[in-house]
């Protein structure tokens, strides 16, 4: 009698469960036929703004000195760098002009 009972309330569970997964998959549908998004996807986009908040909570922010300083130090890597590049090519347009001119 009680396997019985057993039986029957867990039968009476997956019935409960099939129908709700069941509307699950019809609001799903439904959804995609009108075109518009579905919860989970609308869930998921607010998720990753605030996952993205939080992760920049956690960002150390340089202060304002030295992002002047590495401002500068990349500025003037910049401009010797340009500097070098200038004097190859001044240096390989006099040989040519050399090479062509004989």
């Amino acid at each position: 009698m009680a396997d019985a009972k057993n039986k029957s309330k867990k039968s009476s569970i997956v019935a409960q469960a099939e129908a709700k997964a069941n509307k699950i998959v019809n609001d799903r549908e439904k959804a995609k036929a009108k075109g518009k998004k579905s919860a989970k996807k609308q869930n998921g986009v607010v998720k990753y703004f605030k996952d993205l908040r939080s992760e920049i909570k956690k960002v150390t922010w340089p202060s304002w000195k030295k992002v002047v300083n590495n401002t500068a130090v990349v500025l003037i890597g910049m401009c010797a760098s340009g500097i070098v590049v200038w004097g190859i090519d001044s240096a390989l347009t006099a040989l040519l002009k050399l090479a062509t001119t004989s």
